[in-house]
């Protein structure tokens, strides 16, 4: 019998079978016309499912740092003016990125729990003359949700290019880069996309590709310059074949299945499942005596959780007797806190058994630091809600 536990953290998460089955297959040269297809498919779905018609898709073997320090070097020259909101841990990351690329970045702190408001970046946008902006839309060590639209409208309006680090929400939460005028959204293969990690993805528009090719300047990372890229994907979207760095062609033959498995689905659909899913599980958390470090419902992803444990639970203690329970969670993240809290990935292809299985053994391994929880009635009241 297995006793593997099923993956519940914010990613690598668990994928469907179809997805795994390509990554089973005997291994396909990048220049065989079936790959070429499968990658040249990935990139015009990338398109739908970023909801981003006009943009250029890329696919680069890495992870999703891979694709921030890609936006970054892309898109900075030294001495470039750079406002970054930050929500938590990966928000000071990117700060430190665009720093490294030679940015003068102004960084802009949530207090933990909160997400930054449209008052505080009209207000940021009116003191100073940035060349970008980026924020995290979902903080994979907060739990926070950012209001992607309003920060993508409040860019335009003061002809501010926007990242949109989307590693924790693509393909789980609603992001309409094209309507909301976002430049460049960025995330990873291992979350929502529910693909294996090791592809870093993103979306770039028209006005960021010219604001790139109107840099003054070399691009500082070589392996990330679009000069060497841009006509890798530009010759598979039209069946030819290309080579500047070999891709991971299982992972890119497991994406088509996992982009296929997201349009099938439907995009709406799939947002109202995690939205229905997410908000379940809050609410047992609720039941279970927990707070959350979303400080509201506003402000919380729908991607995964972070909940607060009690004073009087420690994490090991806690984490420890998740052992025993059938499903794997992650410990904090966010230095200043990261021993008061835990977090729970429900995205990708999670549904409501995983979610059910999840909290009974939240509520088993509580019992076992001294509370009095009941994960059966948790779920069950929280579902039907």
């Amino acid at each position: 019998m297995s006793t593997r536990k099923r993956l519940m953290i914010p990613g690598p998460i668990e994928c469907e079978a179809n997805v795994l089955a390509a990554m089973g297959e005997p291994v396909p040269g990048h220049t065989a016309p079936g790959f070429i297809a499968s990658f040249g498919q990935c990139l015009k779905m990338m398109k739908q499912v970023w909801q981003c018609p006009s943009g250029q898709p890329f696919i680069i073997a890495g992870s999703g740092t891979l694709a921030m320090e890609m936006a970054a070097a892309n898109l900075t020259e030294e001495g470039d003016h750079a406002l970054v909101l930050s929500t938590g841990y990966f928000g000071e990351r990117y700060a430190r990125i665009l720093e490294r690329h030679g940015a003068k970045v102004t960084l802009l702190e949530a207090k933990t729990g909160h997400a930054i408001t449209a008052r505080q970046v009209e207000e940021a946008l009116s003191t100073k003359k940035y060349k970008l902006m980026s924020f995290t839309h979902v903080d994979t060590s907060t739990a926070v949700k950012m209001d992607a639209q309003s920060i993508g409208e409040l860019c335009n309006k003061h002809g501010v290019m926007t990242i949109l680090d989307g590693v924790c929400s693509v393909a789980g939460e609603n992001i309409r880069q094209e309507e909301w005028g976002i430049d460049v959204v960025l995330t990873a293969s291992q979350k929502a996309i529910g693909v294996p990690p090791g592809l870093a993805l993103m979306v770039v528009s028209d006005k960021a590709i010219q604001a790139w090719k109107e840099r003054k300047t070399l691009v500082r990372n070589y392996y990330a310059d679009w000069t060497n890229w841009l006509p890798i994907m530009e010759a598979y979207e039209t069946g030819k074949p290309a080579y500047f760095g070999t891709p991971a062609t299982n992972l890119v033959k497991a994406l088509e299945k996992g982009l296929e498995n997201i349009i099938n689905e439907g995009l709406e659909a799939r947002f109202d499942r995690h939205n229905r899913l997410g908000k379940a599980f809050r609410t047992a958390m609720s039941l279970l005596g927990l707070d959350m470090i979303p400080a509201s419902e506003e402000v919380s992803a729908n991607t995964l959780s972070a909940p607060i444990l009690p004073e009087t639970i420690s994490l090991p203690d806690f984490m420890q007797a998740m052992g025993s329970a059938k499903v794997a969670i992650a410990g904090g993240l966010l230095p200043e806190i990261k021993t008061r809290y835990f977090r729970v990935g429900h995205m990708g292809s999670a549904d409501k058994e995983d979610l059910r299985l999840c909290v009974e053994g939240i509520a088993f391994a509580l019992n076992e630091c001294g509370m009095n929880a009941n994960g059966e009635k948790a779920w069950r009241t929280a579902i039907a809600e």
